[in-house]
């Protein structure tokens, strides 16, 4: 049979020596967090040593494809600004980039093998399952030992079949992996798995083998999963003459010491953790943490950091167990380090679904929260007291603290409203003076002047910021009048 010659001129468009790895997602629906630690520690290896990274779409599973989820990858990474240089939408010098657009090269290449005794064509019905994992008794496959005259004859006779790997039935097979090191395993304990399907389409193990290579990827980064796989993926490639890239297997990402994450289990997508007011930049850096270890104690990293910091050898053995708390730890830094411009951009959104009326500005809610909120989410339920005052309970002016009682407070806000109906303008220092001026007065600390001027505001004893602030923000009119309905209760 001829050798192909499709890639001949491989060194010709890519760079001899350049790093290049690849994100190979399959587009079942969303972004699960060990998909995103796979793309992250996939670009980061590429963005370290200067090479390219490649997105690649696997959809040749064709019955599980979801609508949309090719757009759900782009917007993932997108939003996490991992950017690839070669893909689909950029294209690049090894295009096409979706494996059924590259239907024709496995099938000549399956060919190649079984030309050099490395496939067969195997015409035993199987389901479709069987098919798809390639799970086969090799023992049992009477199509394993036909002449190549006969499985030629039989195919042109339009009879269907499937294009399987023929494994030694002796010796072993050793692959290196970057993370485990050396293993080996006996050929016996090997399958004939499925290179190409009935329907023309080849099989995971046998496609990415072919696109691995035919991109000149150097590091392939996936699931330790796939250690059982690596074995005949090595045969693969000795049998086509190639060279064998580096393998790096990470350990799974766990719920707890004893199951993986699992949508199924109601675990979260990285939409998910959107939805639930994380932060892109926290969810990535903690993503990055699930399984690797820099030097040193340093745990907040920026995206351009771990570029300058991420080695291949930090990544662990070890299952890495996904925490919400430590999540959200992460997230609660985050916050606190964003201009305050930053943070009133990201909480507008989760302002306006408690805050409703336009007059409250925004910004000047969010002021009082970046200091106080870990996940977005946090948000509404703080400010449910602006666009409607709450019922609330007279008891709610009793505070030992401040030495506020009912009838201290009565005398309070009577004092109050008069002053400031009068104030000249309404701002913080104006608020703020008028009551530190009353303290004085009276010989009294703050607290017991601004304790039941905030309850009275708000109707509720936990507050984002202080009296001041929340007068501030309801404006004058609001707050007298929310300080007479106080006034009135306590009368």
């Amino acid at each position: 049979m001829k050798e192909l010659t499709w890639f001949e001129d491989m060194e010709s468009r890519i760079p001899h020596g350049e790093v290049r790895t690849r994100f190979a997602p399959s587009p079942t629906g969303y972004m699960h967090v060990g998909n995103l630690r796979t793309a992250l520690y996939t670009y980061l290896i590429a963005r370290h040593n200067g090479g390219k990274f490649i997105l690649r779409i696997e959809d040749t599973d064709q019955g599980r494809l979801v609508e949309g989820a090719v757009d759900v990858i782009y917007k993932t990474m997108a939003e996490c600004h991992l950017e690839h240089d070669e893909g689909p939408d950029v294209g690049g010098p090894v295009a096409p980039y979706v494996q059924t657009e590259r239907r024709p090269f496995y099938k000549e290449y399956a060919e190649l093998l079984m030309s050099r005794g490395h496939a067969y064509r195997c015409f035993c019905e199987k389901t479709e399952s069987e098919e798809d994992s390639g799970q086969f008794d090799r023992a049992d496959d009477p199509c394993r030992g036909l002449s190549q005259a006969e499985s030629d004859a039989r195919a042109a006779a339009g009879e269907p079949y499937v294009i399987r790997q023929r494994i030694p039935h002796e010796g072993t097979t050793t692959f290196h992996d970057e993370i485990f090191g050396d293993i080996t395993v006996e050929n016996t304990t090997l399958d004939d798995q499925v290179l190409i399907k009935r329907d023309g389409l080849p099989t995971y193990n046998f496609a990415n083998v072919v696109d691995d290579h035919l991109m000149g990827i150097t590091h392939v980064v996936r699931g330790s999963e796939y250690l059982s796989s690596a074995p005949k993926y090595n045969l693969l490639y000795e049998g086509f003459g190639w060279e064998i890239p580096k393998y790096v297997h990470c350990s799974p990402v766990m719920r707890d010491a004893h199951n993986k994450m699992s949508k199924r289990h109601g675990d979260p997508s990285y939409e998910d953790l959107i939805a639930q007011g994380f932060l892109t930049d926290a969810v990535l850096n903690y993503v990055a943490l699930l399984g690797w270890s820099p030097r040193g104690e340093q745990e907040i990293f920026s995206l351009d950091e771990l570029k300058e910091v991420f080695e291949m050898s930090g990544i662990s053995k070890s299952p890495a167990i996904f925490d919400i708390e430590k999540l959200r730890y992460f997230n609660s830094e985050y916050i606190r380090a964003m201009t305050p411009e930053a943070f009133a951009k990201v909480a507008e959104p989760w302002i306006r679904k408690a805050v409703k009326n336009p007059a409250y500005d925004a910004a000047a809610i969010a002021a009082l929260l970046q200091q106080r909120t870990e996940v977005l989410t946090d948000i509404p339920e703080k400010l449910d007291f602006f666009d409607e005052l709450p019922e609330y309970s007279a008891e709610l002016f009793v505070h030992k603290k401040s030495k506020s009682d009912e009838q201290s407070s009565r005398e309070v806000l009577a004092q109050i409203i008069p002053i400031f109906e009068q104030l000249p303008t309404w701002d913080d220092e104006s608020i703020l003076n008028a009551m530190v001026q009353m303290a004085e007065e009276q010989g009294v600390k703050n607290a017991k002047i601004m304790w039941p001027v905030r309850i009275a505001a708000a109707g509720k004893a936990v507050t984002p910021g202080g009296a001041v602030e929340i007068c501030r923000i309801l404006g004058r009119e609001e707050t007298l009048r929310r300080l007479r309905i106080g006034l009135e209760k306590l009368s």
